[in-house]
């Protein structure tokens, strides 16, 4: 298969992408194994190499002497043709071994709109598509990553899926599952034995019933291996989870081509749209000696030249002065950058940006999302317009002169004025720039607004509101670039109202929507996350093919005594705790930063977990 593969490279447009071989390559004789893992990224090589927790399980896995991991990514258009066309199989990176040839096949679940692209790599890769086409021989297909929080548009592919943290949880999968091997065990009793392990879930194991309104009736086990409750994984110390000190470097430039450094995991701030400040708690920070450590590894062993510290709201690690001061100290002289990614406004940050852009200047990332303070108050941001504008300042005397300004239309209670809000609070921006003098100022500003669509995710206090319209958000999106185009020095970026809408549907969809996916899949979708691939046209016949209103997903308001269909998980939040924030932020009332004492949000029951609880 190797000669018919070298073949193929010289066939498609970009061959670095399947060649594989790259430098810190993790290559393990597979057949040496006991139990061999491919580890699948549902989406192109640039993106799977840019993501930094399949550096981790890469890492862990291949650190287990019997076990070997390989990496195995969606293929672009033309290299799947060209398989097809001349039957060979989608294959790992380090051995071009089949699909179908290993033991267990994971994905990571980062994207809604890449779920087409897990069907598509199954089925080419030879492994049945469905989980219950697959027999004794077939590999044992699981799933992890944020939208595994809702595992039930997947529940009719994947065997297994993981929830949480998945440091810990995936060296237990693959003791049990090497075990089960080895006693040749049958399908079956190696899914019942999955469900034995805390923050594991099979789908199998349960059934689902719906009232003739098509909400969810009830959600139970079938099976008496399979836990009522599914508790999520949490790793309680950074400083000793494990972390790759060599990371493959890629031959070709992909999306994030830099050394990501996780200072930390979770975050306090308690936004109420967003799902992963709710699945990621507690905040667990890694200490700063530790970090140094990790630092000096990887710029030795990669050659990189940018550091990016990585966490959900970077600014709020509480040594960042002292590491960007001990970092740019030990890598100047290397030329080796710091960027500092999900900065919060009100973030004290302006000595560590001025440490972090000693070596290069890169672009300042802000996230208002709203244009008003009411609906800021709405959405818990709990930062002002002053703030923003002072920080702005700070960065423009800095020398700053290319700023990103990330809003959010759609949110719920929005009204006109929150709109032109935005407009206003760009048009502000621009002038804080002036205020500036000439002299002390960067030449050419570059102010860049985007505007994503809201989406109601599992496990936040908005899971039970509505999305706006197709036709309210291009509305909405019309309204905005008329106003911004009058301010000067903007460009205004916006996204596509029909994937948001698919987004939607399968962020809070049930079991029902994995007949949609298959469907659409039979009709020739996948690679959706690009724009030059995604036809709605086709989701569409999709849904009326299996009898299935997607309005009832992404536009229909939940009463808040709902069963959820992903109610039976418990990631340590509780669902008292996400109502009594719905019903603040309909009130616009804030809830303080969980740094300034606890909110009891519900981690606190996880004795030893959270910090900031005890």
């Amino acid at each position: 298969m190797i000669s018919q593969i070298e073949k193929l490279l010289e066939r498609v447009e970009k061959p670095a992408r399947y060649t594989g071989n790259e430098m810190n390559t993790d290559v393990k004789p597979i057949g040496d194994a006991e139990i061999s893992f491919a580890f699948c990224f549902p989406d192109t090589y640039e993106v799977a190499m840019s993501h930094l927790g399949m550096k981790i399980l890469y890492h862990i896995i291949n650190a287990l002497p019997y076990a070997v991991c390989e990496r195995v990514c969606m293929p672009w258009s033309d290299m799947l043709e060209a398989m097809k066309a001349e039957g060979v199989p989608l294959f790992s990176l380090e051995s071009r071994t089949a699909l179908n040839r290993f033991d267990i096949v994971g994905f990571t679940l980062q994207y809604e709109m890449s779920y087409t692209n897990i069907l598509e790599m199954l089925s080419v890769g030879g492994v049945p598509v469905k989980a219950a086409e697959r027999g004794d021989a077939d590999p044992i297909v699981v799933a992890g990553g944020p939208c595994a929080s809702n595992p039930e548009p997947l529940h009719a592919f994947i065997d297994a899926f993981m929830m949480g943290d998945g440091e810990e949880v995936i060296v237990e999968v693959v003791d049990l599952l090497n075990d089960c091997k080895k006693k040749a065990l049958p399908r079956a009793e190696r899914l019942r034995l999955l469900a034995g392990i805390e923050g594991v879930y099979v789908p199998s194991l349960y059934r689902a019933a719906y009232n003739a309104d098509g909400t969810l009736q009830s959600f139970e086990p079938t099976d008496p291996a399979a836990p009522v409750t599914v508790k999520k994984r949490f790793v309680r110390d950074m400083d000793t989870a494990a972390f790759p000190d060599t990371i493959p470097v890629p031959y070709t430039q992909i999306v994030h081509d830099r050394i990501m450094l996780e200072i930390m995991r979770g975050c306090t701030r308690g936004c109420r749209f967003c799902q992963a400040g709710m699945l990621y708690r507690p905040v667990r920070e890694r200490s700063l000696e530790k970090l140094m450590e990790m630092a000096e590894k990887l710029v030795g062993s990669t050659g990189y030249e940018e550091i990016s510290l990585s966490s959900l709201s970077s600014g709020d690690y509480s040594c960042l002065s002292a590491l960007c001061e001990q970092l740019m100290e030990k890598l100047s002289p290397k030329r080796v950058s710091i960027s500092l990614p999900s900065l919060r406004i009100d973030s004290v940050v302006k000595d560590s940006l001025a440490q972090t852009q000693k070596v290069k200047k890169t672009s300042l990332t802000f996230a208002p999302e709203a244009g008003t303070q009411r609906l800021r108050d709405v959405i818990n941001k709990g930062v002002t317009q002053a703030d923003l504008l002072a920080k702005l300042k700070d960065a423009f005397e800095g020398g700053w002169n290319s700023v990103k300004l990330y809003f959010m239309m759609g949110l719920p209670t929005e009204t006109k004025e929150d709109l032109e809000g935005i407009a206003q609070l760009a048009k502000e921006a621009v002038q804080t720039y002036y205020s500036v003098p000439k002299g002390q100022r960067a030449k050419g500003l570059r102010v860049t607004c985007s505007a994503s669509v809201f989406v109601p995710k599992p496990f936040t206090p908005f899971q039970w509101c509505a999305q706006d319209t197709m036709e309210a958000v291009k509305r909405k999106q019309m309204e905005l670039r008329g106003l911004l185009s009058a301010v000067r020095g903007v460009t205004f970026h916006w996204h596509e109202p029909s994937v948001s809408f698919m987004e939607a549907c399968f962020a809070v969809g049930d079991r029902r929507m994995a007949d949609v996916l298959y469907r659409a899949w039979e009709l020739g979708c996948k690679l959706d996350g690009w724009n030059e691939h995604f036809h709605f046209s086709l989701w569409l016949q999709a849904f009326a093919d299996c009898g299935i209103d997607p309005a009832f997903y992404a536009n229909r308001k939940r009463d808040l005594e709902e069963l959820l269909p992903w109610d039976f998980i418990d990631i340590g939040v509780t669902k008292r705790y996400l109502k009594l924030e719905y019903a603040r932020a309909l009130e616009a009332q804030t809830t303080r930063d969980c740094r300034l004492g606890c909110n009891g949000c519900g981690i606190e029951r996880i004795k030893g977990l959270c910090k900031l609880c005890e």
